[in-house]
């Protein structure tokens, strides 16, 4: 006798709670050892014990005996754990990031400052040098990605990876590949979310993407110091922060609340420096002006007074609006916003 021979008489064996079919069928045959006139067959189970475990051992038994009579059989069982599919998303790993090689957070104490602005254009910026970049919009109560990019009302293909798993594929346009919680709600639609649904939104958002080889994935961080900002630091692997503000004294004294919380023990994240949004205005007919409509450098002073580097001064310009009502980034044309965000992207390259 010898393997295949076996195999043909093990199809006699049929579970009856599994539609009737033979047992080399359901692949429970793990293997099978020939010593002369004894024969070893191992059978795989489930991690939950079958019920009919020993009337299949029996079975197998029998068969190879009625076959092959006078020979030894042994039948041994083992415990063969299926792959489990992670569907839950309090299940999802770290595993998309794992060629991602700086993740960073862009945060602000308050929202009016241009959080999201600075961000996208940060992103676009650092393209324009030749990195590879992603965004995620962790903002899952006010998404603006999607309108600042031109890309709202674009669905994200979800596929199947080859362990079973549920994955987004980011959106790519201007050589950045983004994602937000606007892809998934209709226009106008109000996210009313509480604090844990808010959090297992921005998992997926971040854990379950296809994000593939980056150098940079930033995440632009709703305002504040509350529930989302701890499940970024708990469950995500951000390894740092920029601080955004303005000028004036009411986004200055917000910006230390986020500063306490990243040098907090408990999250202790690498904070890069201060980025000064909106630092002056300045007419696109006469580029060389400036006026300091906010108060003039109070992002500066913050900075030196918590121990921070300053690391960029964007001018507020009329086309930067502009550029992002219309989804073009300012960062990818020649003004003095431009130039600063390019500038802005090369400090953070090296610091990073």
């Amino acid at each position: 006798m010898n393997r295949n021979e076996i195999m043909q008489w093990l199809r006699e064996v049929r579970h009856p709670a599994k539609g009737d079919r033979d047992i080399v069928e359901l692949g429970m045959v793990e293997n099978i050892e020939i010593k002369g006139e004894s024969v070893e067959v191992i059978l795989s189970f489930p991690k939950r014990r079958d019920p009919l475990t020993e009337y299949l051992v029996g079975s197998t038994r029998a068969s190879i005996i009625r076959n092959a009579p006078g020979c030894k059989v042994e039948v041994k069982c083992v415990v063969k754990e299926e792959a489990k599919k992670k569907q839950n998303v309090n299940e999802l790993g770290t595993e998309e990031l794992a060629g991602v090689k700086h993740i960073i957070g862009v945060a602000s104490g308050k929202g009016g400052v241009g959080k999201s602005t600075v961000a996208v254009n940060l992103a676009v910026a650092l393209a324009r040098l030749g990195y590879k970049v992603g965004l995620a919009d962790a903002d899952v109560y006010g998404p603006s990605v999607p309108v600042m990019t031109a890309t709202n009302g674009i669905q994200p293909e979800a596929i199947e990876d080859e362990d079973g798993r549920q994955l987004i594929l980011p959106i790519e346009k201007y050589g950045v590949k983004w994602m937000s919680i606007g892809y998934f709600a209709d226009d106008g639609q109000a996210l009313i979310w509480r604090g844990p649904m808010a959090c297992n939104a921005l998992k997926q958002m971040i854990l379950q993407v296809r994000w593939g080889e980056l150098d940079f994935l930033l995440i632009d961080m709703p305002p504040g110091t509350g529930d989302i900002h701890i499940s970024l630091v708990g469950d995500i692997p951000m390894e740092s922060a920029i601080i955004v503000t303005t000028p004036q004294a009411v986004a200055l004294a917000d910006v230390l609340k986020g500063v306490n919380m990243l040098r907090n023990e408990r999250v202790q994240r690498r904070i890069l420096g201060l980025v000064e949004n909106m630092a002056w205005f300045t007419p696109a007919e006469h580029p060389q002006e400036k006026y300091y409509i906010f108060g003039k450098d109070g992002g500066l002073e913050m900075a030196k007074s918590i121990g921070l580097d300053l690391l960029a001064q964007i001018p507020l310009v009329q086309s930067l609006r502009e550029c992002s009502d219309a989804g073009e980034p300012a960062a990818l044309g020649s003004g003095p916003d431009a130039a600063a965000f390019l500038d802005l992207a090369g400090t953070i390259a090296k610091i990073a």
